[in-house]
């Protein structure tokens, strides 16, 4: 298996270097609120006008806009108004990001399987990031929840390349070794092909380095300690423990506040509940 995961490793890395490997593209609709987002002339209406084209990208804002992150006192059914709730940018970005699970299909029984684990982890990771964001610093929580959303993208291409190559499929286990051996980097490279804004494209190639250390907490901080936390919830064992994971004291977090665990696990309820 590890020879395997060799060559497929050299492959891809081959198929990079030589831009030969086939970088995904944003949904047409995720394109389109972008554009209306950074339109000088954008409203609610307009920008509701654009994401309405896709009825289950609209729902999903909507049951944002009522979640307990917003508390609202009254409960919106229209989605103009649910984005002057979040307001334009976190509506923008979250949809953007919502529109990704688009992306996340594929032919192949063990492919998509894959890409459902990957996609229901990321909106976990995501409720979470957005949680941090909102508690615990001062930065963006749109920018927050789509940090979390996209830091897995690099798992794209890699399953793509695997559906052409069937010696790959049939062992979930090298395509496990391979996937966490690339996707960090494919990831941000994906994201900067996408103009990302660094602090959110350079997510992927860097959270899983737990013991870095940074003067203020940022976006990969954020996403460490959710993917971090994630990891607890499932029992999942880690190579670090928590108290060598630096994005804790970056946000001033115990992690075994009881408080604590508790939002957590909340919020990870409330993204598989959706």
């Amino acid at each position: 298996m590890a020879d395997l995961a060799a060559v497929i490793l050299a492959d891809l890395e081959s198929a990079l270097g030589a831009d030969e490997l086939e970088l995904p593209t944003p949904p047409e609709v995720a394109l389109r609120i972008r554009d209306e987002a950074e339109s000088a002339a954008v409203t609610g209406n307009s920008l509701a006008n654009v994401i309405s084209a896709d009825p289950g990208l609209a729902a999903s804002l909507l049951r944002v806009a009522n979640s307990a992150l917003f508390r609202g006192v009254h409960v919106i059914d229209e989605l103009p108004m649910a984005i002057n709730r979040m307001g334009l940018e976190y509506a923008a970005n979250l949809a953007t990001g919502l529109a990704m699970q688009q992306m996340f299909q594929a032919t192949s029984e063990l492919v998509d399987r894959k890409l459902r684990q990957t996609w229901q982890h990321a909106t976990i990771v995501a409720a979470i990031s957005a949680y941090l964001a909102k508690t615990y610093t001062r930065l963006r929580v749109d920018q927050a929840m789509l940090a979390g959303l996209t830091h897995t993208i690099g798992v794209l291409p890699i399953l793509a390349w695997a559906e052409e190559n069937d010696h790959l499929l049939r062992d979930s286990m090298t395509m496990d070794k391979v996937i966490d051996s690339l996707h960090g980097s494919m990831g941000t490279m994906i994201l900067q092909h996408w103009e990302f804004p660094d602090p959110i494209a350079l997510v992927p190639s860097h959270y899983l380095d737990f013991s870095r250390h940074t003067e203020a907490p940022d976006y990969i901080s954020i996403v460490s300690v959710a993917v971090h936390e994630v990891a607890r919830i499932n029992s999942t064992p880690t190579t670090v423990p928590t108290d060598e994971v630096a994005g804790y004291a970056h946000m001033g977090i115990d992690p075994t506040d009881d408080a604590f665990i508790e939002a957590i696990n909340i919020q990870a309820q409330y993204a598989l509940s959706q």
